[in-house]
């Protein structure tokens, strides 16, 4: 990454930041900086976020390694990640009308993790998300197994986490993720 792209990234996460005190209440974003600037490869992964429509944002910090997690706080399901199945196996089985990607491996790829459901209803704690779109979430071993994942959207003043078909695409589903730095 550039200087001059690695500043306008930290000026946008510094902007939102400040716009958005109470997702990181008695966190200082001079704090968030001086890791960042220790983990240059992080950053890569945070422009990806930002490239792909995640807006990430600071929403706490992890109490056993001092790690600040940011997770995608834009109001829907990152729009760069849309239209795409839940993971390669799902995509590989699609015999028609394949989607360009899927969540999991796209998110490998970001360097970054597919939100768990507790995240998802953590996230929901800071203001609705997903309320016209969904977002696929990391789904437990055992429902994928049977060829299920899971989703989260917010409808009706509710959180709702569903499932679906691991093949199955809409083109309001995407994902967010998880990033700790």
């Amino acid at each position: 990454m550039q200087a001059a792209q690695r500043e306008a990234l930290l000026d946008t996460l510094k902007a939102r930041f400040e716009a958005n005190m109470a997702r990181h209440e008695g966190l200082a974003w001079a704090d968030v900086q001086a890791r960042l600037a220790a983990n240059a490869d992080k950053l890569r992964s945070l422009s990806e976020m930002e490239r792909t429509g995640g807006e990430p944002d600071v929403i706490g910090q992890d109490a056993a390694t001092g790690e600040f997690i940011f997770y995608d706080c834009s109001a829907e399901s990152p729009k760069g990640r849309r239209s795409v199945c839940y993971d390669r196996e799902a995509l590989d089985a699609r015999k028609t009308h394949k989607p360009e990607n899927n969540a999991l491996d796209m998110a490998a790829d970001m360097g970054i993790d597919v939100l768990t459901e507790a995240q998802y209803r953590e996230l929901q704690k800071f203001g609705p998300f997903d309320t016209k779109t969904s977002s696929w979430l990391a789904t437990p071993n055992e429902i994928r197994q049977h060829g299920g994942a899971i989703f989260g959207d917010y409808r009706y003043g509710t959180v709702f986490v569903y499932h679906n078909g691991v093949q199955s695409y809409y083109a309001a589903r995407g994902f967010r993720g998880a990033l700790k730095v």
